[in-house]
């Protein structure tokens, strides 16, 4: 293992290397290491690309959109692999062809995505057609079942999901492989060994308060139960559906009698919450927070100081990650198997996992799969390093593995309607 710089942007870096055995065991792969960024392991990697490559150009050129596109997609993909500039063009001559990318549950303020679509329309000179911002993961799946016979504008080319969504999707046959030219500083447990899914990024479960309607913030899980919360407190999408939602009762649980392999106590606090009134059956956005309507929202950290950011003291935000009950999680990325824009959707992926990708990330405060990388290159920052919360924040996160995540999932989501009995819309 190589060494790690505790700095105060770091701490979360530790812990999911750390973690990553966790999480390959629970894939079935225990050859993988966990100093992705080192020589023997780029050099391993190498070893193996051709094969991977020609997988995956295979797989490709089943969902390539035009007969035209098809005969550039095998030298495009070699291109991403070698990551030479030369079949860079070819990919990106490719995608140019096809036009546009299309994506879906990207709102702007998450993980600095407003700056990146931007980025990626001016640099490549692409559409990008957005569906369904403010959608969750389970949303994102359905899309791709609905549109197997469509490649109109509604069916998307990737997917932004929950890690317990990559795996369900490749046994589904819905997403197809592809590996990024950076795809050895990718933590090997943070990613399928064929390229189906990939780790993208990760941070923890926190509370949001604006401040003006709470007077008095929780400072724990476990104080949301209190009678002066009444009316106050929601979750920023639908357990049964959105992944974010999901961690937030998953997490509420390990502050109160849970652990990562029993999800019950989150459930039964949930519905403790409802019982009181104080849980408000709304997806809470930044407009319900800024109102009052949903003062108190668990959401992942990078989106509440993403909020706080944009809000500007008006009203003033205060992030609070517990001491207990430090909910991490990783979101994966994949390309649908039925991509109307294929290339388009390879080269989103170059950008996504490049070090202009992987910063933009950073600037929106989710911590990049590749931040090891990153930080070992010193290619981070000094400004971006200095608004990351104190690593302190995250000595106490827990990252669930792969089996205890769909354990959670397939709990609270089968359960959340006769346990709790909210409708959250």
């Amino acid at each position: 293992m190589p060494k790690f710089n505790l700095s105060r942007s770091s701490g979360l870096a530790l812990v999911v290397v750390l973690s990553v055995t966790l999480l390959l065991a629970a894939c079935g792969d225990n050859t993988a290491t966990t100093a992705p960024a080192a020589t023997t392991a780029a050099a391993a990697a190498a070893t193996t690309q051709a094969a991977t490559t020609t997988a995956a150009t295979n797989a490709a050129g089943t969902t390539a959109a035009t007969t035209t596109a098809a005969g550039t997609t095998a030298a495009a993909t070699t291109a991403a692999a070698s990551g030479t500039a030369t079949n860079m063009d070819a990919l990106i001559a490719a995608a140019k062809q096809e036009g546009s990318l299309t994506t879906i549950a990207l709102p702007h303020d998450w993980c600095g995505y407003g700056d990146l679509i931007a980025g990626f329309k001016a640099k490549y000179g692409l559409q990008v057609n957005e569906l369904n911002p403010d959608g969750g993961s389970g949303d994102e799946i359905e899309a791709i079942k609905a549109n197997t016979q469509n490649k109109g504008p509604q069916a998307p080319d990737v997917i932004d999901v929950g890690l317990a969504f990559g795996p369900q999707a490749k046994d589904a046959k819905l997403i197809q492989p592809y590996k990024v030219s950076t795809w050895a500083s990718i933590p090997d447990s943070a990613k399928d060994a064929d390229g189906y899914w990939y780790g993208d990024y990760y941070g923890v479960m926190a509370m949001e308060v604006n401040t003006d309607a709470v007077k008095n913030p929780p400072k724990e899980w476990a104080d949301l139960v209190k009678p002066e919360y009444k009316g106050q407190i929601a979750l920023a999408g639908d357990p049964r559906t959105a992944a974010q939602a999901i961690n937030g009762v998953f997490a509420t649980g390990l502050g109160n009698g849970g652990t990562l392999d029993n999800a019950q106590p989150g459930l039964d606090f949930f519905a403790s919450l409802n019982k009181a009134g104080n849980f408000v059956p709304v997806i809470a956005k930044q407009g319900t927070i800024a109102s009052g309507e949903t003062p108190i929202v668990l959401r992942w950290d990078y989106n509440a100081l993403a909020d706080k950011d944009s809000l500007k003291g008006n009203p003033p935000i205060s992030v609070i990650v517990p001491s207990k009950g430090v909910l991490a999680g990783v979101y994966v990325q994949a390309i649908s198997a039925y991509a109307p824009h294929p290339n388009a959707a390879k080269l989103w992926m170059e950008y996504l996992y490049s070090d202009e990708g992987q910063l933009g990330w950073l600037k929106g405060y989710c911590h990049p799969i590749r931040y090891n990388d990153l930080s070992t290159r010193n290619v981070i920052p000094a400004d971006v390093a200095a608004k990351l919360p104190p690593a302190a924040n995250y000595a106490n996160a827990q990252f669930p593995t792969l089996a205890q995540i769909n354990k959670a999932t397939d709990l609270i989501t089968k359960n959340w309607d006769k346990v709790v009995g909210a409708s959250v819309k």
